[in-house]
């Protein structure tokens, strides 16, 4: 069994922003099979035979607790977890597929870390950065991103999901040895 957890707030004010490519992710990926949906408070659940999605509910800082539910239902190892989330570190569009690390800032992962009690943990990272000199972290990541931007980010957004069914399909190694040599990096993927 394995999971691709996309990293997000929930509530149509959030739908349309940079921090929620996770959700993009998530909801690209489940348009793909048929997937019967579960809802929790903690959680909306995608799930097909071994493969299930999750978007947490708990909000972005919180993500850890909905993981933690996630893993009382169905027991997993952290490597067979994918989180998808943004990275204002990486330039718009970038995908990266890494198998383990650390939170980079980002306090939805860092929530899901210090919940799993390890940094082995496999991710891909879509790059929303740099952001502009002056504007805070805060106001950035939640903002929607002008036409431009968004075009390369839902072309990104189109191979995470593409990546994260192989994920769903492979494991970490299937999917590395897929879509890179070495590092699965992509820019504009």
């Amino acid at each position: 069994m394995r999971a691709v957890v996309g990293l997000g707030n929930p509530g149509p004010e959030y739908a349309l922003t940079r921090h929620n490519l996770g959700f993009w992710v998530a909801d690209r990926l489940r348009l793909k099979g048929r997937w019967r949906r579960a809802f929790y408070p903690w959680g909306e659940l995608f799930l097909q035979g071994d493969s299930l999605i999750l978007k947490p509910l708990t909000y972005m800082n919180r993500s850890g607790e909905a993981v933690r539910e996630l893993l009382s239902l169905y027991p997993m190892e952290p490597s067979d977890l994918l989180l998808v989330h943004d990275d204002v570190d990486l330039p718009v569009g970038t995908v990266r597929l890494r198998e383990r690390g650390g939170d980079g800032g980002h306090l939805g992962v860092r929530s899901v870390l210090r919940v799993l009690g390890t940094e082995d943990v496999p991710r891909i990272k879509i790059g929303i950065g740099p952001r502009p000199r002056g504007e805070s972290l805060a106001d950035y990541v939640l903002s929607r991103p002008p036409e431009e931007e968004l075009r390369r980010l839902l072309e990104a957004v189109a191979f995470a999901a593409e990546i994260a069914e192989c994920f769903l399909e492979r494991g970490y190694r299937g999917a590395m040895d897929r879509y890179s040599r070495g590092t699965a990096s992509r820019q504009g993927v």
